[in-house]
């Protein structure tokens, strides 16, 4: 068996891979740490300069090898074209995109230097998996380097529409960046058509009917594989906690009433005024509704040296005081608004005692949460998933209450429709969901995507 390297912009600490701080990366890629595996990225940590040689640890038969970014690398790589300008426009918000070419260069050269230091723990048939549009570059520099490893990628967030990915300035060269890989992987066949649109545009590129990339001499293939969970250890996890103390605490402060419950990273991507806006408008609209819910929404705070971070995290403060100035009871607050982190484990036991999980992205690339929340549920009397048609966990999930997060009357609608829904139709829903959930779990993205990389050299041009 070739070992599969795992390449992406953050490593995350060995004890917590799959522990209650985990990421989506974490937790879907948790299925392919088989032992001897190396995971290659950057340690979280800055230093004066970034490092060349990195720093290795050998935890549960996993090797973690990570590097420190520089200072001025972190600003211009990570806060700058990464976060200011990638992130954005891959989430179709063009607005918000802020281009600095000095800030590519650099982004280019910290792409450089994951391979150069990535170079030396290499062994001749490795499998190299890099994720994420942090390091879109690192293959094209492991070409130039000699490398001929089977390397592919997966992209977590969406792929934008052709008209908005032709703004970026160098986005022909990231097209020509990715074509570096032999196996390029999306969440949705939505993303991956975006990007062989894209690439039709590229100068020298041929899509064939079967999908096979080819471009100045090298082969490559796009994929779909939707990132998932293991729905039935987390369901067991929710059990477990369930019976937690805090558990109880919570589900004795809501008196009787339906919890309904958003769980998040704090980013202006995942809609959250919106959401707020539409909670707001379902209970000035449904005052018959007024007592009988209560809504705790969890937002971990994320990028906060970003002005625009900060900013969202006032706006909810603002909103949240609203909301519960205009509506609340002196025994009852309709909003319940947490800006820090809770554990994977608390978060699992609220899943299941809430009626309603409200998941309203503007745009997400997949959003665990959605499935999270599915696998957290008791099958016998399961809550209601209110889903934004927006999120990639979307394609995969048609039996939610799908809505478009952009309409506050709709999502407000959505919220009244969960609220009543009959028992038989809630289990109906919940079955055919968790059936998905199942079926596109961690495991089956882990395998679907090494089983392409593995593919032999037989379509390759090197």
């Amino acid at each position: 068996m070739a070992r599969l390297v795992i390449v992406s912009n953050r490593v995350p600490d060995p004890d917590e891979t799959s522990g209650p701080r985990a990421g989506g990366l974490a937790v879907g890629v948790a299925e392919a740490l088989t032992p001897g595996t190396l995971w290659f990225g950057w340690s979280g940590r800055r230093a004066e300069k970034t490092t060349a040689l990195p720093r290795c640890i050998e935890a549960k038969g996993l090797t973690y090898a990570t590097i420190d970014l520089g200072e001025a690398e972190y600003r211009a790589f990570y806060l700058g074209f990464s976060n200011g300008t990638l992130w954005p426009l891959f989430h179709m918000m063009p607005s918000l995109t802020v281009f600095d070419r000095e800030e590519y260069v650099i982004y280019r050269e910290v792409n450089q230097a994951f391979a150069a230091a990535l170079l030396p723990l290499l062994r001749p048939d490795d499998m190299i998996w890099i994720h994420d549009y942090q390091l879109l570059g690192v293959a094209a520099a492991l070409r130039e380097l000699g490398v001929t490893n089977r390397i592919g990628f997966f992209l977590h967030i969406p792929f934008p529409a052709p008209a908005l990915f032709e703004i970026l300035p160098p986005a022909a060269e990231l097209l020509d960046n990715m074509l570096a890989h032999d196996v390029i992987g999306f969440q949705t066949a939505r993303d991956r058509e975006h990007f062989l649109t894209s690439l039709r545009a590229l100068p020298g590129s041929h899509i064939a009917a079967d999908g096979l990339i080819s471009h100045n001499g090298r082969h490559a293939v796009s994929v779909v594989t939707p990132i998932g969970i293991d729905a039935d250890a987390f369901s067991a996890l929710a059990i477990r906690a369930a019976r937690h103390v805090a558990t109880k605490r919570m589900i004795e402060s809501l008196a009787g009433r339906a919890l309904m419950i958003g769980v998040d990273r704090l980013d202006y991507t995942k809609g959250l005024p919106a959401r707020f806006d539409a909670y707001s408008r379902f209970l000035s609209t449904h005052p018959e509704h007024r007592r009988q819910i209560s809504f705790l929404q969890v937002a971990a705070p994320s990028r906060e040296e970003v002005e625009r971070y900060r900013a969202l995290r006032e706006e909810l403060n603002y909103k949240t005081g609203e909301i519960n100035g205009a509506y609340s009871d002196f025994d009852w607050v309709p909003l319940r608004y947490m800006a820090r982190p809770v554990s994977r484990t608390l978060i699992a036991g609220f899943y299941r005692t809430a009626r309603i999980g409200l998941v309203t992205p503007l745009r997400d690339g997949m959003n665990l949460v959605a499935k999270e929340y599915v696998a957290a549920q008791n099958p016998t009397d399961p809550g209601v998933l209110v889903l934004s048609r927006f999120a990639g966990a979307a394609a995969g999930l048609p039996e939610a209450l799908l809505v478009n997060p952009f309409d506050i009357d709709a999502v407000a609608e959505a919220i009244g429709t969960a609220l009543v829904m009959p028992l038989d139709e809630r289990q109906g829903r919940h079955a055919a969901l968790l059936a998905r959930v199942r079926e596109e779990s961690a495991a089956a993205y882990c395998r679907a995507f090494t089983a392409r990389l593995a593919e032999g050299n037989s379509v390759h041009g090197h």
